[in-house]
């Protein structure tokens, strides 16, 4: 199984980026799937994550800006991020949990089924 996400950049605060994470090796349409990140020096952060049937969690740091959404049948998770700030530079990664499970469930563990090389996304003030 590989997972990878693409689509980060250098964006000026206040604009937009679409990430994706396309999966490979399996069919994941019943699966949870989700994004983290990870900035220098900081913990990982839990973003948000979308379920098997289109239940979404956000984390109150992106809630309004980020949206989780998916497409079953190419694979493929997406992230789309509006108003980005300073502080949402990291390294995005996307993430898969377990089949059948929930979106809030999901935000709740640190470890997760499937893990994703990341892409950076640098914000400028």
């Amino acid at each position: 199984v590989q997972l990878q996400a693409s689509g980060g950049g250098l964006v000026q605060a206040g604009g937009s980026l679409r990430l994706s994470c396309a999966a490979s090796g399996r069919t994941f349409s019943m699966y949870t799937m989700g994004w983290v990140r990870q900035a220098p020096g900081k913990e990982r952060e839990f973003l948000g994550a979308i379920s098997w049937n289109g239940g979404t969690y956000y984390a109150d740091s992106v809630k309004g800006r980020f949206t989780i959404s998916r497409d079953n049948s190419k694979n493929t998770l997406y992230l789309q991020m509006i108003s980005l700030k300073p502080e949402d530079t990291a390294v995005y990664h996307c993430a898969i949990d377990g089949p059948w499970t929930t979106a809030v469930a999901m935000s709740l563990k640190r470890e997760y089924d499937y893990w994703g090389q990341g892409t950076l996304v640098t914000v400028s003030s």
